[in-house]
Formats: C-alpha cells, structure tokens, sequence
C-alpha cells in the first residue's frame, strides 16, 4: 500500500512555479508524513542555499523598455539619424537615408531585445534544474525516492 501526503511547503513551491517541474517524494523508508514535511522543508532549505535559487520566492525580471512594437524607446530617432547622415554621404537624399536607417535600427532592436529574452528565461530554467537537483540530492540522503 502507497501512502501519499501532499507537504504544505511542497505544495507553495508547485504554486510559486507553475514551470517547475514536480517532483513526487515516496517515504522509502516508512517516515511519517509529519518526518516527511520537516525532511522536505530542510531539503528546500539546503537546496536554496547550495543553489541561490529560491523557487518560493517571485524571481526579478529584468525586462528591457520597449515600445508597442517591441523596440527599445528611441532605436527609431538613432536609426533615422545614421541613415540621414549615410543617404546625404552616399547619394545625396538624407530623408530617404533616414526613413531606411529606421527601419533598419527599429529591427535590430527587436531583435536584441527578443535575443535578451530568451536568453534570460534559459538563465531562469537553469536555475530551475540546479534547484530540482540539489533538492532531490538531499531527499534521497534522508531515504526518500524522489521521482
């Protein structure tokens, strides 16, 4: 017979990530789930200091200023004046070297800004795992599966 018990911190950890991965803890040695409760809250404990990642905690994000369109303020106004000194250098129209130089920076921008994204939530996930890991690390120590 399998006995389940749903621990309190357990449980506030699967709320405060829905992108966490759960992890199910049997008692292979027989604890009690009171033994259960106070073994998993030392674990996280352990887990948060070996890691540096308390996945209870609402984690910062560091999200650039954009406009509507996804652009950094102002990318537009740089782009346009570039392109206006290039179109007057190269072939004599600033205006149409402006709206290009625009366009051009307006995307580049989008760009660096979706690349910063990304690369922050694979930063995020990382730290997920490392949590994930430390914490089953200490749950088998204590003579729990952790699955």
């Amino acid at each position: 017979m399998q006995r389940k018990s749903i621990p309190i911190l357990a449980f506030g950890i699967a709320l405060a990530l829905p992108a966490f991965a759960q992890q199910y803890v049997f008692p292979a040695k027989g604890q009690s789930p009171q033994q259960q409760q106070s073994d998993e809250a030392a674990c996280h404990g352990w887990a948060v200091q070996q890691t540096g990642f308390d996945p209870s905690k609402p984690q910062p994000t560091a999200k650039p200023a954009t406009t509507a369109t996804g652009t950094t303020p102002g990318a537009g106004v740089r782009g346009a004046a570039r392109g206006a000194v290039v179109g007057e250098i190269v072939g004599g129209d600033a205006g149409a070297g402006a709206a290009a130089g625009a366009v051009a920076a307006r995307g580049q921008s989008r760009r660096q800004n979706a690349a910063a994204q990304q690369q922050q939530q694979g930063a995020s996930q990382q730290q997920q795992a490392s949590y994930a890991r430390a914490r089953a690390a200490c749950l088998e120590g204590k003579g729990y599966t952790v699955k």
